[in-house]
């Protein structure tokens, strides 16, 4: 079965089509700057093609025809006409407490989505336009809704409960949900898999770090925690983000700098996190090279970043009463040797011991760099969220 994953934003969406249930990639891509005069498409196909179209685009549907038409020509398509894709499958970001798994979209999971947009006003309307989008394009073709959020949902109440008073809770549901719930669901099963684990029987920590970054707890297969709160914003430093900020000292910077709703959003969301620390750069390499020619405020974001990586997988250990499998993946879990090997540096109390040779020589593949001795085994999974969407939309819609 033909099927096509988006993951729509405010102006962009990428794409991937793919063969299931052989998970085989026939093409992927990205269109940028959705609204603009200077929208870009970038296609390649699975045999290396590359096509790439500067084309004014004023919405996300006109965006989607385009990819659609960059699917079935015969300059430079994978499919010889639309009626091939049997599914689709959307990433959503946001689905509140409405849903634990993911789902086939009706008009009433839709309309249950449209209820969590106040919970994710950036993310939640860009999804649902591609929704929309692919419905006036491929009416009578299923779509799945996959949700960052529905991994999380088995979190027990002492977890994702904030201490306010229960009535702001029960009138607007604020309260933990969590977010990268595909990505963190993926490497682990991935990982057991590798492994011949029962994930079922495994004590799990993963983090997925990128510019956006979390850790989630998995006791049984089932996540039991992640640093990521109502919103992206909480927990571990990120890219631009500040993670865990006491609200005392939010209040304070608001008085004294005399900021609005809308300034703090931006404070917290895009001018902080390694970024505001070092004042260079959310790149992790930019920071590493600075810090190597010197810059203090550089290596103290580093610094700050790792601390709190550790943090996290100390705390996840303690409140699952151990850890089996530790498991690193995104773009700098991935990558970002230094960061990767410095957030496990001190852990071999916990039983952790890594193999620094084999971590500061791997980048973007699977693979184990604990020690053959290490009573924790530590890996590199390399996420793939779309491979995770379509697996899910293939089951569903099969069913």
């Amino acid at each position: 079965m033909k099927t096509i994953v988006l993951n729509c934003g405010s102006s962009s969406i990428k794409y991937q089509l793919f063969d299931m249930p052989e998970a085989t990639v026939l093409a992927k891509g990205l269109v940028e700057k959705i609204g603009l005069s200077d929208s870009l498409i970038t296609h390649k196909r699975n045999d290396g093609q590359k096509t790439v179209i500067e084309k004014p685009l004023k919405n996300h549907q006109e965006g989607i025809a385009i990819v659609l038409d960059l699917l079935t020509s015969k300059e430079t398509g994978s499919v010889a006409n639309i009626n091939e894709i049997g599914a689709v499958g959307h990433r959503v970001v946001h689905a509140g407490e409405k849903f634990s798994g993911s789902v086939l979209i009706t008009q009433a999971v839709i309309e249950a989505l449209q209820e969590c947009i106040g919970l994710a006003p950036l993310h939640n309307p860009a999804n649902l336009e591609g929704v929309f989008a692919m419905q006036k394009v491929l009416p009578n073709v299923p779509q799945v809704g996959v949700f960052d959020t529905a991994f999380h949902q088995t979190m027990p109440e002492k977890s994702y409960l904030y201490g306010i008073p229960y009535a702001l809770y029960e009138k607007y549901a604020i309260r933990r949900y969590g977010f990268h719930g595909t990505s963190h669901k993926y490497v682990s099963k991935k990982a057991c898999e590798t492994l011949g684990l029962d994930i079922n029987k495994q004590k799990i920590i993963t983090c997925h770090l990128g510019n956006g970054a979390s850790i989630a707890a998995i006791d049984g297969g089932k996540s039991v925690d992640t640093s990521m709160g109502m919103t992206p914003i909480e927990g571990l430093i990120m890219g631009t983000r500040c993670g865990d900020l006491d609200v005392g000292a939010l209040i304070h910077i608001a008085k004294v700098e005399n900021l609005d709703f809308d300034g703090l959003n931006t404070l917290v969301n895009k001018k902080s996190g390694v970024f505001g620390v070092s004042g260079i750069s959310s790149d992790m390499r930019d920071l590493e090279s600075a810090a190597k020619e010197g810059n203090k405020r550089a290596a103290l974001a580093l610094e700050m970043y790792q601390y709190r990586v550790k943090k996290y997988i100390g705390s996840y250990a303690a409140a699952m009463g151990g850890v089996d499998l530790i498991i690193f993946t995104g773009g700098i879990g991935e990558n970002d040797t230094l960061t990767r090997t410095k957030s496990v540096e001190g852990l071999e109390f916990m039983g952790v011991k890594v193999d620094i040779e084999k971590s500061m020589n791997t980048r973007g593949k699977e693979i184990v760099i604990s020690t053959p001795d290490s009573k924790t085994t530590v890996m590199v999974v390399p996420t793939d969220e779309e491979l995770m969407i379509a697996t899910d939309t293939y089951e569903i819609v099969t069913k």
